[in-house]
């Protein structure tokens, strides 16, 4: 096993201290980092080769098991994140939940560039105007990457991607799909102008969503809980479409209706392999 950092044990040391500020949005920001608690996320990231800074463990537990493979690879290959056995308290120190985990990670933030999003390869890239619920936003996160999605945008409004419960929500998803924060306004119009077609959900829509082509790489718009699509982003989709129900309720919440938007997608790509004359519309 690697050489450890030595064990921390103050929760006064500037680095603990420095750790536990990035509970606050400001300070991820400022700084370019991120927490992730709990041994799954801090798992995914390795797995992914995500950028670490350190992964900090509860000294009396050692390296959680799931862990020690990753520990063991970056000592081989002589990189990777610093290694740091830590007190309880201190732990507790840069914990965002009740019961805190016996690990977290500080994690670098990666930019993704909005070129990326008009390559047209893959699946559809879904847009979130306003989506404010943490774990509607990590939830979609999710579908979008078990469906084979190209991108998430995360538009003015929507919850933070680097919060505890959107992280939390994303079950390490995160790592395995690009995400980025871009001005709707702004992009979408590039967007338009490429010939990329932006479909918007909404209850007045008349066009079932089982009625059009989602076998390329569209635009799925989704808006707030309550709201929907503002108006500003409504005026950009070119067609309005809804999902049809059948029974008696009004609507779904946004991370369902995502999830059922994504996976019709990805069953029309998949018919399309295997038909290429499938029909479009």
């Amino acid at each position: 096993m690697r050489k450890l950092e030595p064990a921390l044990t103050s929760v006064a040391n500037p680095r603990v201290k420095g750790w536990a500020k990035l509970s606050e949005r400001k300070h991820r920001q400022r700084e370019g980092r991120f927490k992730l608690e709990g041994v799954h996320l801090v798992a995914e990231a390795l797995a992914a080769g995500w950028p670490l800074e350190c992964v900090v463990f509860d000294e009396g537990a050692g390296i959680p098991p799931e862990l020690v493979q990753f520990a063991e690879r970056e000592e081989a290959q002589g990189n990777g994140p610093l290694w740091i056995p830590a007190s309880p308290d201190v732990i507790a120190k840069c914990s965002e939940t009740e019961t805190p985990q016996p690990v977290f990670a500080v994690a670098l933030r990666v930019e993704r560039k909005a070129e990326q999003l008009f390559r047209g390869e893959g699946g559809p890239v879904v847009v979130l105007d306003g989506v404010q619920d943490p774990g509607n936003v990590g939830t979609i996160i999710r579908s979008a990457a078990a469906s084979g999605a190209s991108a998430v945008v995360l538009g003015k409004g929507t919850a933070d991607l680097y919060n505890a419960k959107t992280l939390r929500s994303t079950m390490g998803a995160l790592f395995s799909i690009p995400v980025m924060e871009a001005d709707l306004p702004q992009l979408l119009p590039e967007a338009k102008a490429r010939g990329i077609p932006l479909f918007g959900t909404s209850l007045k829509a008349t066009e079932s969503c089982y009625a059009c082509d989602l076998s390329g790489s569209p635009w799925l718009l989704l808006g707030n809980e309550g709201a929907g699509l503002s108006p500003e982003v409504m005026e950009l989709v070119d067609r309005p479409i809804i999902i049809p129900m059948t029974g008696r309720t009004e609507s779904l919440n946004v991370a369902m209706a995502a999830t059922v938007l994504l996976f019709e997608a990805q069953r029309q790509r998949l018919v399309r392999l295997r038909h290429p004359s499938f029909p479009s519309s």
